[in-house]
């Protein structure tokens, strides 16, 4: 499987880091200037480097597009890309809003295009027994759950600007979303939450909550202001269980009620962590699918609806939108 990427960002370069130690996978990047392009390809290898996007998915060779630009271009790019035929991977968020999800995924059902969201977190073998752990009764009844992830990267231009999709919700707080639903599942009742907005509309810092119909409650928070230890901890009554970090979880420790320590599990060793989706892609492609059964597209579109739902409350607005999001309700 040849993979050309879109974009040659910082998220970019820890997909071309993994694609190193895959060296079958490596094949073209692509940038806005091919000096840049140029660059980035000799230092990881590409055998190809193209100035232009347009360039890239019309290169026959190209057998996946990892689209790495920003969330307030995905919906171009991959548009670009599934009209030249081209399986896509697209970076989170997967598009703005659920209306962009659900034009993205019908154009691909219509040309018969595999796309998948890269949320690694989905793909990652130790997120997968992490959730056979909640699920086994180790813990008990589950019961509550907790999420939250920060980083203080409010400097940096996508999260302040509307017009880059900003915000700390779609950019980071997505993890806990997903962590939420890989782990409580995604019967929820009722959203409610808050947001501190910056001068240009967009939230900063989030804490909401989700209530699941049999009584289960997952609090999340994410933040652009701050670092915080990203943890997530899903609580039961025979136990509880800690996860280092639901971006990349690496150690989960279960405890009992009197908060003496169980059991220790580690995650495999890995290239990155990125390594998985591209897998799980070359699994999919193989067997024809158009969608991951990782991330199914109805999966991706809930999350979407999700964040549609809790930034029309806030009332943080992306150019083009209506007043208060898409608002897709749940």
């Amino acid at each position: 499987m040849r993979i050309g990427i879109l974009g040659c960002g910082h998220i970019a370069e820890k997909m071309a880091a993994t694609l190193a130690d895959m060296p079958e996978m490596r094949y073209a990047a692509a940038a806005r200037e091919l000096s840049r392009a140029r660059e980035f390809a000799s230092r990881y290898g590409f055998a190809k480097a193209y100035g232009s996007y347009l360039e890239l998915v019309e290169d026959k060779d190209v057998d996946l597009v990892y689209i790495a630009t920003p969330h307030s271009f995905h919906y171009e790019h991959a548009r670009l890309a599934i009209e030249h035929g081209k399986a896509v991977l697209c970076e989170k968020s997967f598009m703005l809003n659920a209306r962009q999800t659900e034009e993205i995924f019908a154009l691909a059902k219509e040309k018969k295009v595999f796309i998948t969201e890269a949320i690694w977190t989905r793909y990652m073998p130790f997120s997968l027994k992490l959730k056979e752990i909640v699920d086994s009764g180790l813990i008990g009844h589950p019961q509550l759950l907790y999420a939250s992830l920060a980083y203080p990267i409010s400097h940096k231009e996508r999260l302040v600007k509307a017009e880059l999709g900003g915000g700390a919700l779609l950019d980071v707080g997505v993890y806990t979303v997903h962590f939420a639903r890989m782990m409580f599942g995604g019967e929820i009742e009722s959203i409610s939450g808050q947001a501190v907005l910056n001068s240009a509309g967009m939230d900063m810092q989030d804490v909401f909550s989700f209530r699941y119909a049999d009584g289960r409650i997952a609090n999340l928070q994410c933040s652009a202001l701050c670092a915080n230890d990203r943890q997530g901890i899903v609580s039961g009554d025979k136990g509880y269980l800690v996860i280092d970090n639901i971006n990349n979880p690496l150690e989960a420790r279960l405890y009992n009620p009197d908060h003496e320590l169980l059991e220790t599990f580690k995650a495999p060793a890995q290239i990155t962590g990125f390594e998985y989706q591209v897998r799980a892609c070359e699994d999919a492609l193989t067997q024809g699918l158009e969608e991951s059964p990782y991330i199914p597209h109805a999966e991706t579109l809930a999350v979407m609806r999700v964040m549609d739902a809790l930034r029309s409350a806030w009332g943080v607005v992306f150019p083009g939108e209506n007043a208060g999001g898409s608002a897709d309700t749940l």
